[in-house]
C-alpha cells in the first residue's frame, strides 16, 4: 500500500492543532489534520464553552439567592434542567462542521480516524499509510483513571454535560477544578454534592489562602468537602453506589446516586504507539524540550493538553502558534507561561496569574505579600458578596507584580489587568496610581497592591 506524503501530519483537531495547521499551511506547507473523535476538541464540545452555559445559569441562581438582601422578594425557583442541557447543546451543535469547513477553506486535508505510528515518518489511519517530514501531536487530554476497584462506574465531565435529568446526589472522587466547578453548578440546582480528596487540600497547584477562602464558600453553599480521604472502592447498589474510603485510620462509607471522576485530566496518547516513532515518554507525558518537541525524536512537536502545561484553551492556541512558528522558521521560540491567567469558574471565581506565595519563596524571591479581605469593600457589599479576597505578590527589587490571586465578583476579568501588568512591566505603584472608573470592581485594584 503506497503512503500519501505531506510536509506536516498534525494529530488532533482542537484549538492547538488548528493553530498549528493554519500556521503551517500559511507558510506553504502541505498539511493533513487527523482527528480520532469529533472535530473541535475539548473546549468547544465537551469543556469550557458548554460548561460555561451551566455556570451562567448557576450565576443567575446565585443572584436570586441574594435577592432578599436587595429587598427583592422571590417565590420558589426551580431549574428546568433538561431545557438547560438543550440550551447547552445549542452551543455545541454545528461546531465540528465549522472546524472542518475552516480546514478545507485553508487548503488543509482532513481525515477522521485513529492514528497509529508505524515508524518515525509514517502513521496508519483507516488502513491507509501517511508519511511526513514533521509531526505534531495535539491529541488533547482525557479523564484520569484511578486504581480504585469500581472506578469504572465513575462518570466524567462529558457525561455530566449530557446529563438530562438531575439526580439527588453526586460524589466526586478527587477535588480538582472540574469537581469544584460542577459542584457549584449542581449544588445550586439542589443536588447534594460531596467531594472526596485524597490530599490534605484540594486544588494544590493554586494559592493556599485563595483555595481556603474558596473552600469556605463552597461549604457554605452546602457542598461537603472531605480531605485526606483515600477511596477504597465503589460498589453498585440498587439505589446508586456505596463508596468506601479511609479517613483518619477509619473506614467510612458514603452512599450516592452518581459517582463522578474529579481527579483531573491526563494526556490522551496511550493508543498512538509512540514507541514505534521513538517518542520517549514518562507517566506524566511525552518528554519534550523547550520548543516544545520530542527530545528523542525532534521531528515530532507536541502542543496543547498533551503537554504538562496549564490545560487551558487559550494556552493550547498560544502553544499551537509557537509550534507553527518553529515548524516554519529557523529561529525557534519557547512558550512563556509566566503571565498567563487562569480561572476556576466557581461562584465566586478563583482567578490566578503568576507565582503562588509558596512558589515565589521556593525561587528565592524577595517580595511583599499584600493580602486583603475585601468583603467589607463597597463593591462586595453592594452586590451582597459572601467571599472577596485578594493576594498580590510584589517583587521588592523592582516593584513588579510576580503573582496575583483573586476570589470574588468579577475576578475572572480583573485578573487580566494583573496579567497585562506582569507581561509588560507595569509596576504595582503604577497600577495603584491608575484612575479607574468608579464604582467598579476594577477600581478595587488600587487597594490590592
Amino acid at each position: 500500500m503506497a503512503a500519501i506524503h505531506f510536509d506536516l501530519i498534525e494529530l488532533g483537531a482542537g484549538n492547538a492543532g488548528m493553530a498549528v495547521a493554519g500556521g503551517a499551511r500559511l507558510a506553504g506547507q502541505s498539511v493533513v489534520v487527523i482527528e480520532a473523535r469529533d472535530t473541535g476538541g475539548t473546549c468547544p464540545l465537551r469543556g469550557c464553552v458548554p460548561k460555561q452555559v451551566l455556570v451562567a445559569a448557576a450565576e443567575t441562581l446565585d443572584h436570586i439567592a441574594t435577592a432578599q438582601q436587595h429587598h427583592i422578594h422571590t417565590g420558589p425557583v426551580t431549574v428546568d434542567w433538561p431545557s438547560l442541557i438543550e440550551r447547552k447543546q445549542g452551543f455545541v451543535d454545528g461546531v465540528p462542521a465549522q472546524f472542518e469547513k475552516s480546514l478545507i477553506n485553508q487548503g488543509i486535508e482532513f481525515v477522521n480516524g485513529k492514528a497509529v505510528f508505524v515508524d518515525g515518518q509514517t502513521i496508519s489511519v483507516n488502513d491507509q499509510l501517511y508519511q511526513a517530514n514533521k509531526f505534531v501531536i495535539a491529541t488533547g487530554s482525557k479523564s484520569r483513571s484511578l486504581p480504585v476497584p469500581g472506578f469504572e462506574h465513575a462518570i466524567t465531565s462529558d457525561d455530566i454535560l449530557d446529563m438530562t435529568l438531575l439526580l439527588e446526589s453526586i460524589v466526586f472522587i478527587g477535588g480538582g477544578v472540574i469537581a469544584f466547578e460542577f459542584a457549584h453548578v449542581l449544588a445550586r440546582a439542589s443536588v447534594k454534592v460531596t467531594i472526596l480528596e485524597v490530599m490534605s487540600r484540594p486544588l494544590s497547584m493554586l494559592d493556599e489562602d485563595g483555595v481556603k477562602n474558596l473552600i469556605d464558600e463552597t461549604r457554605r453553599l452546602g457542598v461537603e468537602i472531605i480531605t485526606d480521604a483515600n477511596t477504597n472502592s465503589i460498589v453498585s447498589t440498587k439505589s446508586g453506589f456505596d463508596i468506601s474510603f479511609e479517613l483518619e485510620g477509619r473506614t467510612n462509607t458514603i452512599s450516592t446516586v452518581v459517582v463522578a471522576n474529579g481527579a483531573g485530566r491526563v494526556a490522551d496518547i496511550d493508543e498512538l504507539s509512540l514507541d514505534a516513532a521513538a517518542v520517549g515518554q514518562t507517566q506524566t507525558g511525552i518528554i519534550v524540550d523547550e520548543y516544545p518537541r520530542s527530545v528523542s525524536n525532534p521531528d515530532v512537536f507536541v502542543t496543547g493538553d498533551v503537554l504538562a502545561t496549564p490545560q487551558l484553551s487559550a494556552v493550547a492556541t498560544y502553544e499551537g502558534i509557537i509550534v507553527a512558528h518553529n515548524l516554519t522558521q529557523e529561529q525557534l521560540e519557547s512558550p512563556d507561561y509566566s503571565s498567563i491567567p487562569s480561572s476556576v469558574f466557581t461562584l465566586p471565581t478563583l482567578a490566578s496569574v503568576g507565582l503562588t506565595e509558596a512558589a515565589a519563596t521556593d525561587k528565592g524571591l524577595q517580595f511583599e505579600t499584600h493580602i486583603n479581605d475585601l468583603r467589607d469593600s463597597r463593591s462586595a457589599k453592594t452586590f451582597a458578596e459572601n467571599a472577596a479576597f485578594a493576594k498580590v505578590l510584589v517583587d521588592n527589587s523592582n516593584n513588579n507584580i510576580v503573582g496575583a490571586h483573586l476570589l470574588g465578583h468579577g475576578t475572572q476579568e480583573n485578573i487580566h489587568i494583573f496579567a497585562f501588568a506582569m507581561k509588560y512591566g507595569v509596576t504595582a505603584k503604577e497600577l495603584a496610581q491608575t484612575v479607574y472608573a468608579y464604582p467598579t470592581f476594577a477600581s478595587d485594584i488600587k487597594f490590592m497592591v
